[in-house]
């Protein structure tokens, strides 16, 4: 059964850890039908560190997350469904492999905020 439709990995590195992340994104790309976004090398939204998102269907979460927990190696990986209230995806629905970060809501439970001023 498939609750979600959507997921995004993040991978998250510093600056030791660059080219494994690197390495890691090319791989996967190859290995799988995932689409990866850019390697951001400073924090990029709630995501602490560094980070590659890397985005595919909820029919090949299995398959992506053994594959990234196999060959993520010395990376942590954040993993969260798309399904349109990023704040719940971020803080209710999130998991790790390995490590985990606290990450920064605030962006999400600003913007809920703006669109419903209900829950200012």
């Amino acid at each position: 059964m498939q609750l979600f439709n959507a997921y995004h990995a993040h991978i998250y590195f510093d600056e030791s850890t660059y080219t494994d992340a690197e390495t890691l994104v090319q791989k996967a790309s190859e290995a799988l039908e995932v689409k990866a976004g850019r390697l951001h090398q400073k924090p990029v939204g709630p995501h602490p560190t560094g980070s590659c998102q890397l985005s595919f269907s909820g029919n090949q979460f299995a398959e992506v997350v053994q594959w990234l927990n196999y060959h993520r190696d010395n990376l942590d990986v954040l993993i969260h469904p798309v399904t349109g209230d990023d704040l719940k995806d971020h803080r209710d629905y999130v998991m790790w492999l390995g490590k985990s970060y606290e990450i920064d809501l605030s962006i999400f439970i600003k913007r809920q905020k703006q669109s419903n001023p209900a829950l200012q």
